[in-house]
């Protein structure tokens, strides 16, 4: 009696198990016993080899079909000449689970260039960079246009970004022979990685840009023009796309974040796109009424106060905030209200004074009685 495990026990599959499923079984087991992902350990790489034998037999109809009618007779050419040997295995249907495997232990692309062609495109995207940008209260409100300097990495002009100095070029890397990859052997499998020495271009610059020192680009102090849109708000970010590092080898620039920090003001503060401020009155503005002005953004404007007006009131001024971002209208300006005591009077303020508290015992202060008449009721 053969003392192989049974295929199916190997995978874990029962043996009406379609090809899919025995894909799905397979590659849970190759990610999970492959050598590269368990270095040194036998007994992995044992269990590795035998469920990629497995998965080769039970993926292949005619395979499949004898080893189900007669077990491991089959291999051992026990049926008349028609068996079929255990020790070739082309794994000819396995092959899109290989490159899902490797793609996943390598951290490679599936569809990516063959390890056999000549070498890989060495073109890379710049990076993209972020600074910020101080911008006055009004100035975001309206939107302004602004100066920034920013160090970034630009196209070497004497190379012309090739790295190399001027008359030469790049040559063909030694260690990998211009393949850009480096093929190594891990049980009966080839694995390919990119060349250590070029990075895997499959090129290397023997004379390399004075300028540059071979790397193709140089840093360098630029000044860009900002647009900053009326109705930015604090740490709000600006994209200029293509104002980041410079790309490798004719890839593309990266791109430029602002992000904007926005000034204290002296009056307002910011609600979204509406205007809050302060507003102090005195005692008699704020019993009779009165006509004052506030500042707003655009200026000074008459407000009108009703008598009796009490201190944290609220008043809105309709259209006197922020452009809204895109220029969809306007926030509004909020007023509050601050009744403001003084703090020195005059003898004859005073006199006044007391004159007004004798007479406040009879007076509507709607507050004050209703604040008294609990307390009464507290301590009856």
């Amino acid at each position: 009696m053969s003392d192989k495990r049974d295929y199916y026990e190997i995978l874990g599959i029962p043996r009406t198990a379609s090809k899919e499923e025995i894909k799905k079984a397979y590659r849970k087991l190759a990610m999970q016993f492959h050598p590269d992902k368990n270095p040194g350990n036998k007994e992995a790489e044992a269990k590795f080899k035998e469920a990629s034998h497995a998965a080769d037999i039970l993926m292949d109809d005619q395979k499949r079909s004898m080893y189900d009618r007669v077990g491991h007779a089959a291999e051992q050419g026990g049926m008349g000449g028609g068996g079929f040997s255990g020790g070739s295995a082309d794994f000819g249907d396995l092959g899109d689970i290989f490159g899902d495997i490797f793609g996943d232990i390598l951290g490679g692309q599936r569809g990516g260039r063959s390890g056999r062609s000549r070498g890989r495109s060495r073109a890379q995207g710049g990076a993209d960079l972020q600074t910020e940008m101080s911008v006055t209260f009004e100035e975001a409100a309206f939107g302004v246009e602004k100066e920034l300097h920013i160090n970034r990495s630009v196209q070497c002009e004497p190379c012309a970004g090739s790295g190399a100095k001027k008359g030469s070029g790049p040559v063909t890397c030694d260690m990998c022979q211009g393949h850009g990859e480096i093929r190594r052997q891990q049980g009966f499998f080839t694995i390919a990685q990119p060349c250590p020495k070029c990075q895997g271009s499959g090129q290397m610059i023997k004379e390399p840009c004075e300028i540059c020192h071979g790397r193709g680009r140089n840093k360098k102090k630029e000044k860009l023009s900002v647009k900053v849109p009326a109705g930015i708000d604090e740490g709000q970010r600006l994209k200029l796309s293509g104002q980041g590092d410079a790309g490798i080898n004719g890839g593309p620039s990266g791109d430029l974040y602002v992000l904007i920090r926005l000034e204290e003001h002296e009056f307002f503060k910011r609600d979204e796109y509406d205007v809050l401020c302060e507003v102090p009155i005195s005692f008699s503005q704020a019993a009779l009424g009165a006509e004052i002005e506030v500042p707003t953004l655009g200026g000074r404007v008459s407000m009108k106060i009703p008598d009796g007006t009490q201190s944290g009131q609220k008043m809105k001024l309709r259209n006197k905030g922020i452009t809204k971002l895109g220029g969809y209208g306007f926030g509004d300006q909020i007023i509050t209200i601050h009744v403001e005591t003084p703090t020195k009077i005059s003898k004859e303020q005073r006199e006044i004074f007391h004159r007004l508290q004798e007479m406040e015992q009879n007076s509507s202060n709607p507050m004050t009685k209703g604040f008294l008449d609990r307390v009464k009721e507290l301590f009856q």
